[in-house]
């Protein structure tokens, strides 16, 4: 032991705490600088732009072996990656339907950092904080106090979990112990042919695989049609599936459409389903005073998957998963090693916090939705829901009074699809706005995407942005005309 002890004591111990603290605060007092002005003059800043050589160049670079100092580290991140961002915090990027996250927001992920705590479970502060954070959320969509619930990663993973509790309800075995190949009858699920992606990982993770998701065809205003669902039921039974499971959708990806929540809840009671709600786009409607009725139904649902890091607009990475039995939630995914038994006292007499989920270790995502919720209450989010489609209704009466600008359908919540239409048709009506978008993000105007409704294409604004402006709306139809006029008069050759 002796001689251990002494060729210790030859090896200094090392530590990743900074040798002067004093230096590492200065950096991090003008990193908080820098990110305060990098948010307050976002406006100012393209909402995109491409890498130039030299900075991809840099995501090239080999491992480091040794070290370098903190700020020249800094100085890299601030020239390469906060130089060079998504854009997704900008007040005119409507891409993708994401939230543009805060600064509240953003402190409270420093925090939830710097505690460095392991949100599987424990009795600590942050894991009730978890908690807390789960049943506003219930709260919000008017689930009982009483059902189950757990922050993930996103609204993938929301839904993966309530499907999950779906199938080991209505398998009629025990999933767990014996596995899907000892289901009886084959489990069906139904979802409107509009349905998120997500949906089909899911089915593909349950071992139920992508022929168990039935696609029911939508009406004119692309939600999901109850007679054909009705229809499509009954024709399974009748082959030998077991109908199990119905996905409604509060919001669809491509225009935002809504499903008729309150007529699938009574579906689902009338044909002994589970329903599921996949709300990570509208689920959080409900908060808002002027639109609340356009997702009433949803707190009759069986599981709910939402976001807050959409229109609660955490930053990223946040989504949460209601389940209403928290007994039939908690039996879906718990498992108790002894390594990881409640103690009647101590750190580990808390609730175990992931037997409501897949990961073992969990971040401290709670934080930063707690500190915004608490600094602007929920009213204020609300209202931002309410500005947002508001100023979709006000972008497509410019599209509908702007020349040669075309509306694919009065928008249902705050997406809009809309083109510019110079009398092409097909192929060549496409290539031109597709060039109009490319044109749009290259020059740092505005980030758009695209997508097909009813067989066509159209350029795609989904507003979930606290920072748009109806100025910003009044610069996009007008750059996209002239874009337009441009590319068609001059070719499609990119500028």
């Amino acid at each position: 032991m002796d001689a251990v002890q002494e060729n210790l004591g030859l090896v200094a111990e090392e530590t990743l705490d900074p040798l002067d603290w004093a230096d590492v605060q200065a950096l991090s007092h003008r990193v908080i600088d820098d990110a305060v002005d990098y948010l307050r003059d976002v406006r100012d800043r393209p909402v995109w732009r491409e890498m130039p050589a030299d900075v991809r160049k840099a995501f090239s670079a080999p491992l480091p072996r040794s070290p370098a100092p903190l700020d020249a580290v800094y100085a890299e991140v601030s020239r390469t990656v906060m130089s060079y961002p998504m854009g997704n915090i900008h007040p005119r990027f409507w891409s993708w339907y994401m939230g543009s996250s805060n600064f509240t927001g953003a402190l409270g992920d420093f925090l939830a950092a710097i505690q460095g705590s392991n949100l599987g479970g424990g009795n600590h502060a942050a894991g009730l904080m978890d908690s807390q954070v789960v049943n506003w959320c219930k709260e919000m969509l008017g689930f009982p106090a009483s059902a189950g619930g757990t922050l993930v990663s996103g609204g993938s993973m929301a839904n993966i979990i309530g499907l999950t509790v779906a199938r080991n309800v209505k398998a009629g075995i025990d999933v767990r112990e014996h596995g899907v190949a000892a289901i009886e009858k084959p489990l069906r699920f139904y979802g409107s042919e509009q349905i998120h992606s997500c949906h089909r990982k899911a089915m593909e993770a349950l071992g139920l695989g992508n022929r168990a998701l039935r696609r029911i065809p939508t009406d004119a205003g692309l939600r999901i049609d109850i007679a054909a669902l009705r229809a499509a039921i009954t024709e399974d039974r009748r082959a030998g599936f077991k109908p199990a499971c119905v996905i409604g959708t509060a919001g669809t990806v491509n225009t935002g459409a809504i499903d008729d929540l309150q007529a699938l809840a009574k579906l689902a009671h009338e044909e002994d389903l589970w329903f599921h709600v996949d709300g990570c786009i509208g689920a959080l409607i409900a908060i808002a005073p002027e639109n609340a009725h356009r997702v009433a139904g949803i707190e009759r649902a069986d599981s709910v998957a939402l976001d807050p890091h959409k229109w609660l607009h955490a930053p990223f990475e946040v989504g949460c998963a209601l389940v209403r039995d928290a007994a039939a939630h908690r039996g879906a995914f718990a498992v108790t090693p002894e390594y990881l038994e409640s103690m009647p006292r101590g750190l580990a007499s808390g609730e175990w916090l992931h037997d409501y989920g897949l990961q073992t270790s969990r971040g401290f995502r709670a934080l930063k939705v707690w500190m915004a919720l608490k600094e602007h209450g929920v009213e204020k989010f609300g209202r931002l829901i309410d500005q947002n489609i508001a100023q979709a209704v006000y972008l497509a009466g410019l599209i509908e009074a702007a020349p040669r600008l075309q509306l694919a359908a009065s928008p249902t919540v705050n997406i809009v699809c809309f083109r510019y239409q110079p009398g092409l048709t097909g192929e060549a009506l496409k290539a031109l706005n597709t060039e109009i978008m490319l044109r749009l993000q290259e020059q740092g105007i505005a980030a758009l995407s695209d997508t097909t409704v009813h067989g066509e294409h159209w350029l795609r604004v989904a507003i979930t942005n606290h920072r748009t402006r109806r100025e910003d709306l009044d610069l996009l139809v007008h750059e996209t005309v002239r874009l337009g006029h441009d590319i068609a008069t001059q070719g499609s050759a990119p500028s």
